[in-house]
């Protein structure tokens, strides 16, 4: 009897061995762990050739800001200001390349507008009472001449009235994140429009997304209804590559200029953009807006040589492990290259996402995680897979594992 009885607790205690190890104890969890990635764009970092002066900001299309010059505080903004104005104006009234908008009718009060603003010796454009431009008129005249009226005959058109107008851009403002922005008017005559370089590049690249506005500021001259042939302010229009944006003057403001300009960078089309804020005349130079025009192309000529083009990630790359008790670890590869374009010596971000839990069993090239890469605007999401097989853990493991 006694033998008996052993054999039967042996049996028992056998049973409730197998019980504890395959139901009761918890397979381990596999744990997610991410190899530790720096990537900086190759190359000792660059020097761009910033103003001495004043304050300035360059960006590439598609990669966004990239790098500033000077302190970054607000400054009177002159014509620039009608970068926003124009903002405004097609996000409440979007054109298309062929249309050319509603007739906007010129009535007394703008004409009172146009008188004001010559007698102040302010850039106008011509407009008589019955006079009607369209909208795409009306957007020409204020780009292109840059006529200070006509900011204000299209604040009031849009908004019916230059302070309801003056809300909506500094709305705009907050909306696109332009920092240390603030508008007080529609044409920038006033001071206290004013904002930063690195502000004003990200605008321009808003503005830049709408094909009518890339075409007005390209164009070298326009003929409007009354005020017949008028020529662009911007006299780099169509050197160095150069095909727009807004140039801006005021004692105050000094000479400013924020332009886009197509160049090469490694065998592709790239659209620079820059600004170059409160440039000043010279006993060399004593016109503010020649000497914003030079700074200008000295940064875009810099910018143009230093800009490099570099994989930071690569298809296959092993970016994190997981790893369970019962097999060998498996690698989690990219499953594709990420290239991204910006400035030698700038660091990239590189933030690998895991999950928290993960279940088995995995398959080969199944998607576990992935890896976000950025540089100024632009940003990569990259899947990440398994290498091989990641088993669940086997019976024979689960009873053999203390």
């Amino acid at each position: 009897m006694r033998g008996a009885l052993v054999v039967v607790l042996v049996v028992i205690a056998a049973v409730l061995f197998v019980i504890v190890q395959l139901v009761v104890r918890t397979t381990p969890a596999i744990a997610a762990s991410d190899v530790p990635l720096t990537a900086t764009m190759t190359g000792a970092p660059a020097t761009l050739a910033w103003p001495s002066q004043g304050q300035a900001a360059i960006g590439v299309e598609g990669a966004g800001l990239l790098d500033t010059g000077g302190a970054q505080t607000p400054t009177p903004l002159a014509s620039v200001a009608k970068l926003m104005t124009a903002y405004v104006v097609l996000h409440d009234h979007p054109l298309t390349v062929t249309s050319n908008g509603p007739n906007i009718p010129i009535t007394a009060t703008d004409v009172a507008l146009y008188q004001r603003d010559k007698a102040a010796g302010d850039s106008v454009v011509a407009v008589t009472a019955g006079e009607q431009l369209t909208e795409r008129q009306a957007l020409e005249a204020l780009l292109v001449p840059s006529g200070d009226n006509i900011a204000t005959l299209l604040a009031i058109w849009d908004a019916g009235s230059e302070s309801a107008f003056v809300a909506k851009m500094n709305a705009a403002a907050t909306q696109l994140g332009l920092t240390h922005t603030h508008y007080v008017d529609a044409s920038g005559v006033a001071p206290g429009s004013a904002s930063n370089a690195a502000s004003q590049v990200v605008l321009a690249m808003a503005d830049m997304k709408s094909s009518v506005f890339r075409s007005i500021v390209d164009m070298a001259q326009v003929t409007l209804p009354v005020a017949g042939l008028q020529y662009n302010v911007n006299a780099e229009l169509g050197k160095h590559g150069i095909n727009g944006i807004k140039t801006g003057y005021t004692t105050t403001a000094g000479g400013c200029f924020v332009f886009s300009a197509t160049v090469t960078v490694r065998g592709k089309h790239q659209t620079v953009v820059g600004a170059v804020l409160h440039q000043l005349g010279t006993t060399a130079q004593p016109s503010a807006l020649t000497s914003a025009f030079d700074a200008a192309i000295a940064l875009l000529s810099s910018t143009t040589t230093a800009l490099e083009q570099a994989t930071v990630i690569h298809a296959g790359q092993v970016i994190g492990h997981l790893s369970a008790p019962w097999t060998k670890t498996v690698s989690l590869d990219a499953t594709r290259s990420v290239t991204v374009m910006g400035l030698p010596g700038q660091k990239v971000s590189t933030k690998v996402l895991l999950p928290s839990t993960i279940d088995a069993p995995l398959h080969a090239h199944e998607q576990v995680g992935k890896v976000v890469v950025s540089l100024g605007d632009q940003r990569e999401t990259v899947p990440l897979e398994t290498s091989r097989t990641l088993p669940g853990a086997s019976v024979t493991w689960r009873l053999t594992d203390m």
